[in-house]
């Protein structure tokens, strides 16, 4: 047999596209050529094959006088990264009749190291699913991979160690050794039962086939910033309740050293928990992205970048469009601390996913929509120094130095925030306070647990595939927001004297719609505008 195929696959932005690895063989002196718009990355993988190869028993392709040509099809998709190693391997191996399987229905990953042991890929969860859809029945891939791939249900997952124990799982050719026929498949011979995340899992001679799974089992999760930590700020930490209950974008300002860092970090503790379907696309994200520190993202992410990141690291691009931060922070949460000190640039990319939650990335090559659905936390100081404003202490910034950091921020970007609130500075009284005994998080997190599961029965209801309030658009408005007559008199009111354009004018309905829910009322009164009005930015766009 001079001639072979097996399947790979590759991540082309947050999806993925099968790739087919065909090996022809021939006579001639040595030469071992990849085809198919391959990377560097690619390119060095005949080096990295050819070793892998010769230190798993087999004759190494560069020991022989044949040339051998590798195609990665389709040929019009640029190739990258390493993740093809595998694949590549065993078709030379096929072609070369060294080993024989079929290799129909069976799709290849990973990275080789020279002594053939298997290394960790990215993007692994989309490329399962993209499997799946199209009739594979079993991924081989690294180990350190397995548990990741297999939060996909009714495809078998096989994570190995080495080459050489893929070889052995699917080889049906017997090899001889000194002296004894070794048997090469040990499919049946050393299954040992397991269980991670409380799922069936096969241990195939060091191998693993992990089962189809419906659930995952969560451990409580270690509180590290409790709210009742934080002294006094009792309108800002109400504030994050709201957020979190509706999904609503927040700004705190105010002087530096009143909490405002503290108060974005105790923030994540107080988000409800993912589903599992957010946790495949969250996963699948950060697993394209490389971020992906465990195997499984089980909690809301929160990503918190410097104000010196660039644009493209924010909104994500490149040659290759990656993510950026705004997708990473997907279902999650986005902090931007110092957020006047941020490029003026980066702020105003923020206006698309605060709107649509997404944002399209456009190159030469083609068009990107990534998802960018989260919370935006902003905290600012005043002014650069950080006293503007303050009885105490007197503001040494200049008029211009004042004018250019106010201006950072423009009216666009502030009519998208739905809640601007003031942290004030704190009494040192309080600040010498004992520590309260009774946690408060907990409290504020079954608050909100229950105002989102009124928000997932009221768009239930209304057949409409939206989470939180935040999500409205302005036909839900009027007929499932529920307001009633004398507070959308006393909005109307509000809204002229507060010159309040027609995006912000929304954004006060839902917001109240959110607080409504936390005070389990089935309809939008008077107190709630009032509180989601004063939650506006009180002056205008130069001196907020």
């Amino acid at each position: 047999m001079n001639f072979a195929k097996t399947f790979s696959a590759q991540t082309v932005g947050l999806g993925a596209k099968i790739i087919d690895v065909e090996v022809d063989l021939s006579k001639g002196l040595n030469a071992f050529t990849i085809v198919g718009l391959p990377d560097k990355g690619v390119e060095e993988a005949k080096d990295r094959v050819s070793a892998s190869i010769k230190n798993s028993g087999y004759d190494s392709p560069k020991s022989k006088n044949q040339k051998v040509v590798v195609s990665l099809a389709p040929a019009d998709i640029k190739k990258e990264g390493p993740a093809f190693d595998v694949a590549i391997s065993l078709a030379y191996l096929l072609a070369s009749d060294n080993i024989k399987f079929d290799a129909k229905k069976k799709l290849f990953l990973g990275e080789l190291s020279l002594d053939g042991n298997l290394r960790k890929i990215n993007g692994v969860l989309p490329i399962i699913a993209e499997a799946k859809s199209r009739g594979f029945t079993e991924v081989f891939l690294p180990k350190d991979n397995a548990i990741e791939a297999a939060l996909v249900s009714d495809i078998d997952i096989y994570g190995a160690e080495n080459l050489k124990e893929i070889i052995n799982h699917l080889n049906e050719i017997p090899r001889r050794g000194s002296g004894q026929i070794v048997k090469d498949n040990l499919k049946t011979d050393e299954d040992i039962d397991s269980e991670i995340f409380g799922k069936k899992i096969k241990l195939i001679s060091k191998k693993i086939s992990v089962q189809p799974q419906t659930e995952i089992i969560f451990e409580d999760e270690e509180l590290l910033i409790d709210m009742s930590e934080i002294k006094g700020q009792e309108t800002a930490k109400r504030g994050l309740e709201i957020a979190a209950a509706g999904g609503h974008n927040i700004a705190m300002y105010g002087p530096p050293g009143t909490g405002k860092t503290m108060l974005a970090k105790a923030f994540s503790y107080i988000l409800p928990p993912l589903t599992f379907d957010e946790i495949l696309e969250i996963t699948s994200i950060h697993s394209v992205a490389g971020t992906l520190k465990n195997n499984i993202i089980t909690k809301p992410p929160v990503r918190a970048p410097h104000h010196t990141a660039s644009y493209v690291s924010i909104v994500g691009g490149g040659t290759t469009p990656k993510p950026g931060e705004v997708t990473l922070a997907h279902g999650g949460v986005l902090f931007l601390d110092e957020f006047p000190e941020f490029d003026r640039k980066v702020i105003e990319t923020l206006r698309e996913p605060l709107e649509e939650g997404e944002i399209s990335i456009s190159r030469a090559k083609g068009t990107h929509n990534f998802p960018a659905n989260f919370i935006l936390i902003a905290a600012m100081n005043p002014c650069p120094c950080g006293n503007f404003g303050s009885k105490t202490k007197e503001c040494i910034c200049k008029p211009t130095d004042l004018l250019r950091y106010q201006r950072k921020i423009s009216g666009p970007i502030i009519d998208r925030i739905d809640m601007w609130v003031e942290v004030s500075k704190i009494d040192y009284e309080k600040l010498g306070e004992k520590e309260p005994g009774k946690k408060e998080t907990p409290e504020i997190k079954k608050r909100i647990v229950k105002a989102r599961e009124i928000q997932k029965e009221r768009f239930e209801k209304a057949k409409r595939k939206i989470k939180v309030n935040s999500e409205m658009e302005a036909k839900d408005i009027g007929k499932i927001a529920d307001l009633n007559d004398k507070a959308k008199e006393i909005l109307n009111t509000s809204a002229k004297r507060l010159d309040l354009s027609g995006r912000a004018y929304h954004r006060v309905i839902k917001l109240a719609r959110t607080i409504a829910d936390l005070d389990n009322s089935k309809e939008i009164n008077t107190s709630h505008i009032l509180e989601a009005l004063q939650y506006r930015p009180k002056r205008n766009t130069q001196t907020i």
